[in-house]
């Protein structure tokens, strides 16, 4: 079925194909996300401001492969690493495939590729890129339910992708 582009933005463009509106991101190879823990048995979260809910969101750390100039054939798990010390400061000696999946299927063509980080090293503060401001926490495994309870109470936004990832501990 062919689509038509509606729109075109920086960073995505809205499509028709058939009677179906959907958006599609702009230039980029592939969409990661990865479940990090560390030797210390903690899950490693990250949290930040999402305009589109207007709030704080947990999130698992994840990023965009091939969307950075000269970046257009970027291996999904390269970006997994570069995303996961972006983010997080953490370094992997070692990036599994867990597996891929549509994120919102009913309104976006983003497949989530979702890795997991292993034999972690703490490298740097994280935080993300310079336009991100990223929290990074890291709650031991057997508090999580709780650290999300307590998260969800204070107004704080939980990322879906958080409790697909808690299915591959």
């Amino acid at each position: 079925m062919s689509f038509q582009t509606l729109h075109t933005g920086k960073f995505v463009s809205l499509v028709k194909r058939g009677t179906w509106e959907y958006a599609s991101r702009n230039g980029l190879t592939g969409i990661i996300a990865i479940l990090a823990v560390t030797d210390q048995n903690k899950i490693v979260l990250v949290e930040q401001f999402r305009p589109p809910v207007g709030k704080r969101v947990i999130e698992i750390p994840a990023g965009l492969a091939g969307d950075l100039p000269g970046s257009e054939d970027e291996d999904l798990a390269v970006a997994a690493a570069r995303e996961l010390e972006e983010e997080t400061g953490y370094r992997a000696a070692k990036m599994d495939l867990l597996t891929s999946g549509a994120a919102s299927a009913g309104i976006c063509d983003e497949i989530i590729t979702l890795y997991r980080a292993s034999g972690l090293t703490k490298v740097g503060p994280g935080g993300g890129d310079a336009h991100e401001k990223i929290e990074v926490h890291e709650v031991p495994v057997g508090e999580i339910e709780q650290f999300l309870a307590e998260r969800r109470r204070a107004g704080v936004v939980i990322d879906l992708k958080v409790y697909s990832a808690l299915y591959f501990l």
